[in-house]
C-alpha cells in the first residue's frame, strides 16, 4: 500500500460518505486532509501520491512511418505528421522521500509537447500537452472509485489498513505484488492500469516496454547502502547513453476479460496482445543539471490532460479528473507555481554532459569459448545462441532443402575497453582494422582412450587409460592438424585459403571447416561436416574407444589483430570448439556449463556470488529447464510436463514459488527438498533430476551416479526456500530476443554466457561438447578465457604424451594436461567417433535382470540427444480439433523414441549413426492447441526426417536398451539377449539389446 498517505492527527469532522459521492470524499481525503497538514509542515509542498522523485528527463515519442491509419488517433497522429513529440518525463516511487526506493511502487509520467487541439478540462482547452501516467504494474489494487474511497478512508482516516485488508484478500495480494524490486527506473516496465478511450468505440491500456538503456555503476550496491540509488541510477544510465522505450497498446475485447470498471483484472495479453505504436527516446543527459529537476517538480500530470480521443473511462479514472485537478491547484498556490499548463516543452539543457572515458586501450573478442557443430549440409549454417533466449527460429529452420542437418557457426566480436575496464564499443570493419587467425586441430586418435573422468576418486577402481591406437609408432600421422588460417575484411568466404581442408589422418585428408566473415568483418567459423570413418573399414565397438576411426571434431585458439587509426591495441584471444549437433535447439540441460564455471570460479574467490537472489534470475531457470525435457524424455514427460503433477510451470503453482510470503515456504521446501543431495541421497535414482553423472555404472557404485545441481546453484535455491530471495517474478516480462536490445555493457558478457549455456555439464561420460578438464581453474587465464599455449618451437618434444597410460596423478600433476591448451587440445578427451557416444546416450537401461526403477529414467543428455520425442503424426492427432479429446491427450501423450530409425541391434544402430546422424529429426516449436486448455499452446514436435519411407519404424516403437552384463563375452551374449529380451517389460516394447559398454566402467561389477 502507499505509505505516502498518511494523515494529520486532526481529521475534519465531516466528510462525505463513500456510498453516496466517492469523489468527494476522495478528494477531500486527499486535498484537504492529506495535502492541507503537508501544506502547514513542509516549505515546499509535495504531491499526495508518487512524491518521491528519482529525476526528470527529456526526449522524444516517435511513431513508426509504417503505423497504420486506424491507429493514428489523437497524439499518435501528431506524432506522425511530424518529427516526434518532445516530452518531458518524470520518474518516481509511491513512498515518502526519506523511505528506502527498494519495493516501493514505482510511477513515470509522461507530459507530451506539441499535440494540437481542445482538451476535455476546459481551463486547458488550448494546451498543446497530452499526458500519460503508469506504474510497474499491471493491475490496480483496487475495483471502483468507491472501493478507493473505502481504502483510503480505513487508512487516512481509520488508521487502520490491516482490518480493510484482512476482509479484501484480492487487494492484499494486489499490493503485496506491487512492492517488487527494481534495480533501475529504466529497465521496468509500466503499465496505465486504468483503461482509455482510443478514438470511437475503442478502449485500450497502455504498457512502456523498455527496450535498451546504459549499465549502471557495477560497483554500487544499491539495494542495501543507499536508499535512493534508483535516482543515481538514472542519472548514471542517462549520463551514459540514451534510453528507449517501446508504448503498446493492448485493446479492450469483451467484458469478462477486458473491463472497463474492475481495475483489479488483469487484461491477460494471451486474450489481447500488445502492439507496439510509438518509441519513447530518452536521450543522453545530465538529470542533474540546472533546472532540470526543478521543472519536473512543477510540472502537474493528470490523464485528463488529454485530447477527447483518449479521455480516462471507469469510475477510478472519473475520481482522478477531480482529485488530481484539486491537488494540482492546492500545491501550485502554496508553491507560488501558475495553474496553467506549460507552453513549448523546455528546451534540453545545454551544460556539457559529464566527460567519459572512451579511449579504448585494449580490447577482447566474446564469445571467449564459441562452439560451433557439425551438420551434413553442403552449404547451409545458421548462427549459434548469442543470448540466453533467442527467438525460435522458422519450423525446418535447422534442415536444408535435401533434408540435410545445417551447421551451427559460430560468430565471434571485438569489443574495445577503457582504462576502468568499461566497454566502450564494439570494433568493426567500420572503426578499426581486424586480422583473425584460427588455428583448430583433431587430436582424438593420439590421446588416451576415455574411462572414467580422471578427476574423480572412482577413476581409481576404472579400467585404466591407454593410448588409443597404441600400434601406430608414428603418432603425429594420428592428429589432423591443417595449420592456422588468417582472414580479414567483410563478406569473405569460399576461398581454398580460408579452409581447414590439408589435415590428414593417416594419409587422409580431412575436412574441418571453414573462416568467413560478415558484413561488419566480424568472424564467422564453421566446422566439419559430421565425416567419421575407419580406414579399415571396421566397424565401431565400443561407445568412446575406437581404432582405426577418425572425425571432424575439431577445437583451438582464435585471435585477432586490432588496429584504430593506424595504432594497435592489444587483444584477449578466444577458443572455438566444435561439437556434435544440437537436436532440441531450444531446450537447456538443468546444469550448463556456464553454471559448472561459474561455481568454479565462485568458489575459487575470482567471482563473487549473488548478492540477492532473484526468482527470475536464479531459480526460475531450473524450473524452466525441468520441465523442458518433457519434450525429449518420457520420463520427464510424465513427472514434469504439461499436466503432470510436478508441472512447475503450471500458473497457479508458479505463482506461489514466486511468492516470498510464508504462506508459500512448504510449496518452496518440497520442491527444494527434492534436489539432490550427494551426502544425503547417494545413488539414489529418485530425487531430482534424474540424469545420470559423472560415475554412472551399473549396478551403481557412487554417489555420482547422477547428477546434482552445482553448489552455488543449491546455495541459492535453499535461500529461496527459506524465503529469502527477490520476489521479482514477472508472467508479462519478455527477455530480449537480439544482442542488440541489450545494452553495450551487456553484450560481451551476454555472449560468454549464452555460448556456454547451450553446452551441458553432465554427465561428463565423456561429455556432449566439454568434458570433466573443463572444471579445473589451471586450464584458463581469466573467467571463462581458456589459457593459449605457445606454439611448440621446432624440435621440440611433443606435449601430447604422458607415457602408455594417463594416471589420475599425471593428468592432475602440475605438469600434466589441465594447464595451457594447443589446437585439439580440449575436443581430444572426447569419444572417438562422437556418434557412437550420441548413439549410447540413452536413458532408463535395463539390467536384464532383477526389479528397475523406471524404464526412461535416468537419463544422459536429453536436451541435446532426446530419448523420446512427440512425433509429427501424433502432434497433428494432438492439434487437430475435430478429433475426440481422448484421442487428441492420448497422442499428446504419447511419445516415441527418437533412435526408432537406426536399425537392428544396439551396435547396429551405433554404426548406423555415423552416416545417418543428419537424417534424425530436431525438435523444433511449432503451435499448440488453442481450444483445449488441458493441452499446452505451444509444443515441441521432432521435425520431418529423411530416412525412406520404407520400410518405416514400428508404430509406437519405445527402443528400450538393455544392458546385458553377462553378453560382454562373445560367446555368452546370445543366449544372455534372448533371455534379457524376454523378461522385457511390457512385452510390445521394442528391445535393443547388448552388452553396453558405456554403462559398465568398473571390472567386476556385474
Amino acid at each position: 500500500m502507499s505509505d505516502s498517505l498518511e494523515g494529520p492527527e486532526d481529521l475534519p469532522a465531516m466528510l462525505p460518505g463513500c456510498a453516496a459521492d466517492p469523489v468527494s470524499a476522495l478528494r477531500s481525503m486527499f486535498v484537504d486532509v492529506v495535502q492541507g497538514d503537508r501544506i502547514a509542515r513542509q516549505d515546499t509542498v509535495l504531491r499526495p501520491v508518487f512524491l518521491k522523485a528519482h529525476g526528470t528527463a527529456h526526449g522524444l515519442l516517435t511513431v513508426d512511418p509504417a503505423l497504420p491509419d486506424d491507429l493514428r488517433i489523437g497524439f499518435l497522429k501528431a506524432a506522425a505528421e511530424g518529427t516526434g513529440l518532445p516530452a518531458w518525463v518524470r520518474f518516481s516511487s509511491d513512498t515518502l522521500p526519506n523511505r528506502p526506493d527498494l519495493r516501493t511502487t514505482l510511477g513515470i509520467g509522461i507530459k507530451l509537447f506539441g499535440v494540437p487541439g481542445p482538451k476535455v478540462l476546459e481551463a486547458e482547452s488550448e494546451a498543446d500537452t497530452q499526458d500519460l501516467l503508469l506504474q510497474n504494474h499491471d493491475v490496480f489494487f483496487v475495483d471502483t472509485a468507491r472501493d478507493m474511497c473505502e481504502f483510503t478512508r480505513a487508512g487516512v482516516i481509520e488508521h487502520d489498513y490491516e482490518s480493510y485488508l484482512r476482509d479484501h484478500p484480492v487487494t492484499r495480494a494486489v499490493l503485496d505484488a506491487m512492492a517488487k524490486p527494481e534495480d533501475s527506473v529504466l529497465t521496468a516496465a509500466y503499465w496505465s492500469v486504468l483503461p482509455y478511450a482510443f478514438g470511437a468505440g475503442r478502449h485500450v491500456k497502455y504498457k512502456l516496454v523498455p527496450t535498451g538503456c546504459a549499465s549502471g555503476n557495477p560497483q554500487a550496491t544499491p539495494h542495501d547502502e543507499d536508499p535512493s540509488f534508483l535516482r543515481g541510477d538514472l542519472r548514471h544510465r542517462l549520463a551514459a547513453a540514451e534510453a528507449s522505450f517501446d508504448l503498446m497498446l493492448q485493446f479492450a475485447t469483451d467484458d469478462e476479460h477486458t473491463p472497463l470498471d474492475r481495475a483489479t483484472v488483469r487484461w491477460e495479453e494471451a486474450v489481447s496482445a500488445p502492439v507496439r505504436v510509438a518509441r519513447l527516446t530518452l536521450s543522453r543527459q545530465d538529470t542533474t543539471g540546472r533546472g532540470q529537476a526543478a521543472y519536473g517538480e512543477n510540472l502537474s500530470f493528470n490523464p485528463w490532460h488529454s485530447l477527447p480521443e483518449h479521455r480516462p473511462v471507469g469510475s477510478i479514472g472519473e475520481a482522478r479528473r477531480t482529485v488530481y485537478q484539486a491537488s494540482a491547484a492546492r500545491r501550485r498556490d502554496a508553491n507560488g507555481i501558475p495553474v496553467a499548463e506549460p507552453g513549448p516543452a523546455r528546451p534540453p539543457s545545454t551544460e556539457p554532459l559529464p566527460a567519459r572515458d572512451t579511449r579504448i586501450v585494449r580490447a577482447a573478442i566474446h564469445p571467449a569459448i564459441g562452439v560451433a557443430r557439425v551438420g551434413d549440409s553442403a552449404e547451409e549454417f545458421f548462427l549459434a545462441p548469442e543470448i540466453d533466449a533467442p527467438p525460435p527460429t522458422p519450423t525446418e529452420g535447422y534442415k536444408d532443402a535435401t533434408g540435410a542437418l545445417k551447421r551451427q557457426a559460430v560468430r565471434f566480436r571485438v569489443y574495445g575497453y577503457n582504462a576502468a575496464g568499461e566497454p566502450v564499443a564494439e570494433l568493426t570493419a567500420d572503426n578499426a582494422d581486424l586480422r583473425w587467425t584460427v588455428h583448430v586441430a583433431n587430436k582424438k586418435a593420439a590421446w588416451y582412450q576415455f574411462q572414467l573422468a580422471l578427476d574423480i576418486p572412482e577413476a581409481a577402481d576404472a579400467k585404466p587409460s591407454t593410448l588409443r591406437n597404441a600400434s601406430v609408432r608414428e603418432r603425429k600421422k594420428l592428429i589432423i592438424d591443417p595449420g592456422a588460417r588468417s582472414i580479414r575484411g567483410r563478406d569473405r568466404s569460399g576461398k581454398p585459403e580460408f579452409r581447414f581442408d590439408t589435415g590428414t589422418f593417416m594419409g587422409t585428408p580431412v575436412y574441418l571447416g571453414e573462416l568467413r566473415t560478415d558484413q561488419a568483418g566480424r568472424l564467422v567459423f564453421l566446422g566439419g561436416r559430421g565425416a567419421a570413418a575407419s580406414l579399415d573399414h571396421k566397424p565401431a565397438e565400443d561407445f568412446a574407444n575406437n581404432d582405426g576411426w577418425y572425425d571432424d571434431i575439431s577445437d583451438g585458439p582464435v585471435t585477432a589483430e586490432v588496429t584504430i587509426e593506424g595504432r594497435a591495441v592489444p587483444v584477449e584471444p578466444a577458443w572455438v570448439v566444435v561439437a556434435p549437433p544440437n537436436y532440441a535447439p531450444e531446450l537447456i540441460s538443468v546444469r550448463t556449463m556456464y553454471d559448472l564455471l561459474q561455481d568454479m570460479y565462485v568458489t575459487a574467490g575470482v567471482l563473487t556470488p549473488p548478492e540477492k537472489v532473484s526468482f527470475t534470475r536464479d531459480v526460475l531457470p531450473v524450473l524452466r529447464r525441468l520441465c523442458g525435457l518433457q519434450w525429449v524424455n518420457r520420463g520427464f514427460a510424465f513427472q514434469f510436463g504439461h499436466g503432470a503433477h510436478e508441472h512447475l510451470l503450471d500458473p497457479d503453482r508458479l505463482a506461489r514459488l514466486a511468492n516470498a510470503a510464508g504462506v508459500h515456504r512448504e510449496a518452496r521446501r518440497q520442491v527444494w527438498s527434492c534436489l539432490r543431495d550427494l551426502d544425503r541421497d547417494g545413488p539414489s535414482p529418485v530425487p531430482w533430476p534424474a540424469v545420470y553423472g559423472d560415475a554412472m555404472n551399473l549396478p551403481p557404485v557412487s554417489a555420482r551416479q547422477h547428477l546434482a545441481l552445482s553448489p552455488l546453484q543449491y546455495r541459492l535455491l535453499t535461500r529461496w526456500a527459506d524465503g529469502y530471495f527477490e520476489a521479482d517474478y514477472d508472467p508479462y516480462a519478455q527477455a530480449p530476443t537480439s544482442l542488440d536490445a541489450l545494452p553495450l555493457a551487456e553484450r560481451p558478457q551476454a555472449l560468454d554466457r549464452a555460448a556456454l549455456t547451450f553446452c551441458l555439464a553432465d554427465a561428463f561420460h565423456p561429455g556432449c561438447e566439454f568434458t570433466w578438464p573443463m572444471r579445473h581453474l589451471t586450464l584458463y587465464s581469466s573467467p571463462f578465457r581458456v589459457r593459449h599455449r605457445p606454439p611448440p618451437s621446432a624440435g621440440s618434444p611433443s606435449d601430447d604424451s604422458y607415457g602408455e597410460v594417463l594416471t589420475p596423478q599425471a593428468a592432475l600433476a602440475v605438469d600434466g594436461p589441465l594447464y595451457a591448451q594447443g589446437p585439439g587440445g580440449l575436443t581430444r578427451w572426447m569419444a572417438l567417433p562422437w556418434q557412437t557416444d550420441t548413439a549410447s546416450c540413452r536413458s532408463g537401461y535395463y539390467l536384464g535382470y532383477g526389479p528397475r526403477y523406471d524404464p526412461y529414467l535416468p537419463t544422459f543428455w536429453p536436451a541435446r540427444v532426446p530419448n523420446h520425442v512427440l512425433s509429427a503424426e501424433d502432434y497433428a492427432i494432438a492439434v487437430d480439433a475435430a478429433r475426440p479429446a481422448s484421442e487428441r491427450t492420448a497422442a499428446f501423450e504419447r511419445r516415441a523414441a527418437w533412435l526408432r530409425w537406426l536399425p537392428g541391434s544396439y551396435h547396429d544402430q551405433m554404426n548406423a549413426m555415423v552416416t545417418d546422424f543428419g537424417k534424425l529429426g530436431i525438435v523444433e516449436r511449432r503451435p499448440g492447441a488453442d481450444d483445449d486448455p488441458s493441452l499446452p499452446a505451444t509444443m515441441l514436435v521432432e521435425s520431418e526426417v529423411t530416412f525412406p519411407a520404407e520400410p518405416a519404424p514400428p508404430a509406437n516403437r519405445n527402443l528400450l536398451t538393455l544392458h546385458v552384463p553377462s553378453a560382454e563375452e562373445a560367446a555368452a551374449r546370445d543366449e544372455a539377449v534372448a533371455g534379457a529380451v524376454a523378461r522385457a517389460e511390457p512385452p510390445d516394447e521394442e528391445v535393443a539389446a547388448g552388452f553396453v559398454a558405456k554403462v559398465k566402467r568398473f571390472p567386476g561389477t556385474r
